[in-house]
């Protein structure tokens, strides 16, 4: 029988410097996004680190029953970021909390098409770009990076780990915003076409959070056969803590 957490929250990291280092690369046309370090190293902006304080306050004025009882995050600097400055203004100490770093939660790898704009890509691998029309963003694979298809795939072993470590707990999960939308796929079992229309229609906004409950099963005998979607993209603690909310794509979204 699978148990599954009894909350998952699911948290795209606050704004960081390539997301204003991308939105200037497309307002001026260029090939390239403006970021002299590796993507795993992008720091919060100044704004982000307000963004992941207001979030932390969020959790921290919830019950200590109703808190998270584990931090999953991508180790991407950004990321890891969110979550220490969630976790200190949230009053949640490592000793109670433990945060788990997982390779698996990073963003998605973009390979040659690192740090290109869509106007750059045209012009530096117009070879990639066909296949892309043709394949879509869902299955094209630029060389040395992965498909939404990978990042799916590595999500899987972390839903399964889920089940198995953190059955009954109530997790928040620290990453991006495409690993965002592969989980929502998994946990609601959608298809290519449901979960690119909601890509389409919806920016994940930074330090927004996903809410998934566990569900009883029909007989209200089994605990949480299913997690349930409460909330997407809900930004209602940045409104409140009077932080703007973004919804820049990261350093390389617009080829995501």
């Amino acid at each position: 029988m699978t148990v599954w957490p009894d909350t998952l929250w699911l948290v795209r990291h606050a704004e960081s410097a390539g997301n204003i280092a991308r939105d200037a690369a497309l307002s001026a046309g260029l090939h390239e996004i403006d970021v002299h370090v590796r993507d795993v190293d992008v720091p919060l902006s100044p704004l982000g680190e307000r963004q992941a304080a207001a979030l932390g306050r969020w959790f921290g004025a919830m019950p200590p029953a109703q808190q998270p009882t584990v931090i999953l995050t991508s180790p991407y600097v950004r990321a890891l970021r969110t979550a220490a400055i969630m976790r200190e203004t949230a009053g949640l100490g490592p000793a109670i909390v433990p945060t788990v770093i997982d390779e698996r939660l990073r963003e998605k790898e973009f390979g040659i098409l690192d740090r290109l704009t869509r106007v750059g890509i045209d012009a530096r691998h117009p070879d990639q770009a066909e296949f892309r029309r043709l394949l879509g963003k869902f299955y094209h694979r630029p060389p040395g990076g992965e498909s939404w298809c990978d990042v799916i795939l590595r999500l899987r072993t972390v839903v399964e780990m889920m089940t198995r470590e953190y059955a009954r707990e109530r997790v928040l999960v620290v990453c991006h915003s495409v690993v965002v939308l592969c989980f929502r796929y998994i946990l609601e079992h959608m298809t290519e076409a449901e979960i690119l229309r909601v890509d389409h229609d919806t920016d994940v906004a930074n330090c927004s959070v996903t809410t998934y409950r566990g569900e009883p099963g029909r007989d209200g005998a089994t605990r949480h056969p299913h997690l349930a979607l409460e909330t997407f993209n809900f930004v209602a603690p940045l409104e409140a803590a009077g932080a703007p909310v973004t919804a820049e794509p990261d350093t390389n979204a617009a080829i995501r």
